[in-house]
């Protein structure tokens, strides 16, 4: 749950780098959240609390998919992928998946290393 509220506190923030865990974790909390709204539209008959959230959560998703693909060395532009049925998703959820860029890149330093430094005392 930190890691989805972390994602809703930068909701506009495309710049910097988020861990693989990070994104996946967002992405985890938000289509629980995505399926209980959309029970709750269902037993209400209504489609608004799903739209909403979705609409709601539209930056947020960006955002933190931008930021992903920076960890991989890649632009957030690629997320213009998920325009492309079936190939387009497949070489995006490939990309998302995939591990930390080495060292420090165009987009920062590198969230894993940042972790494993000892905190200064």
């Amino acid at each position: 749950m930190e890691h989805y509220m972390n994602a809703l506190r930068s909701y506009a923030d495309f710049s910097g780098r988020n861990r693989r865990k990070a994104y996946w974790m967002f992405v985890l909390f938000n289509t629980i959240f995505s399926i209980i709204c959309n029970v709750i539209d269902g037993a209400l008959g209504t489609m608004f609390i799903g739209s909403i959230y979705s609409l709601a959560l539209l930056i947020p998703g960006l955002s933190a998919g931008a930021r992903r693909l920076h960890d991989t060395g890649r632009s957030g532009w690629w997320q213009l992928l998920w325009l492309v049925p079936i190939i387009g998703w497949i070489v995006l959820i490939v990309f998302l998946a995939q591990d930390s860029h080495e060292g420090e890149n165009d987009f920062g330093p590198n969230p894993k290393e940042l972790a494993a430094e000892p905190a200064a005392v």
